[in-house]
């Protein structure tokens, strides 16, 4: 017979959530604790200065689900990088797309990504689509008091529902409120550009190469309108980051997909720009 002691020990140990755990016997790894003391209240300040991630966009198309993001993070007006990646794979059917704060987005991401590597684990199963959901929504409703500072984050979940066979997506506010969308969605600071040009390029059923052009030319218009949001870089050859998750799970586009993608819009509106 196990002492009861050890019995609670073994319970707390299998819990399924590895930030259940964090929080509970180790709470200064979480990112919502890495601050060392009370933060003062800065109305917004904090926002200048640390790197902000923008743009992601999402969409389903026939036989699965899309996620895309630019490469550029700012810093008040200064473009603090060019080459971050804000799209990344949460688990083999599942990618998660995050705007706001970088450092904390970053640090969200991979602990997702191990919470559901933990599940998998202590439960043998996949967590389902909404159950990644609803943990992720926990997640950024922690980090309500960084948000309340100006270092908020809000992510984008897309993934391919084993159960349903078809793609979904979903978004969130700094609550943690979570909300399913249909057909696309954007967020980030050029989400409102991104958003005209899906409304207008997307179509029920887009088969993956499409999904993928659309994707693209949403970025590129908001780009166009938005100095946060990077679009593509010939010279420096840097494209967006683009993620599509299926039946057969999850799969980063190649560079070259993404360099054909952007010239041929880059060409033809220089065509158009001539002939006007």
């Amino acid at each position: 017979m196990i002492p009861e002691d050890a019995a609670a020990l073994v319970s707390r140990a299998a819990s399924t959530s590895f930030a259940e755990y964090l929080g509970r016997d180790h709470p200064g790894l979480l990112p919502s604790n890495r601050s060392t003391g009370t933060l003062a209240p800065v109305h917004g300040t904090a926002a200048g200065l640390a790197p902000h991630a923008t743009t992601i966009v999402s969409m389903t198309f026939s036989g699965g689900v899309l996620m895309a993001g630019d490469r550029r993070a700012t810093m008040g007006n200064i473009i603090a990088s060019r080459h971050i990646e804000k799209v990344f794979p949460g688990d083999l059917f599942s990618v998660l797309g995050i705007a706001g704060s970088a450092g904390i987005g970053l640090d969200l991401t991979r602990l997702f990504q191990v919470e559901l590597e933990h599940y998998e684990k202590i439960e043998g199963t996949r967590m389902s689509l909404d159950g990644k959901a609803n943990r992720l929504a926990s997640m950024v409703r922690q980090n309500l008091p960084m948000a309340l500072q100006g270092l908020a984050v809000v992510p984008l979940l897309a993934g391919f529902d084993t159960e349903r066979r078809e793609g979904r997506l979903f978004s969130f506010d700094v609550t943690g409120g979570r909300y399913e969308e249909q057909e696309h969605h954007s967020v980030g600071s050029g989400s409102v550009f991104a958003r005209g040009a899906l409304k207008k390029l997307w179509k029920p059923n887009l088969d993956e190469a499409r999904a993928i052009q659309v994707a693209v030319e949403s970025l590129y218009d908001a780009a166009d309108d938005d100095s946060a949001t990077g679009g593509p870089d010939v010279v420096r050859q840097l494209w967006p980051v683009i993620y599509t998750v299926n039946s057969a799970g999850a799969r980063r586009v190649a560079e070259r997909e993404l360099e054909a993608a952007a010239l041929g819009i880059i060409e033809r509106r220089s065509v158009a720009g001539r002939e006007a």
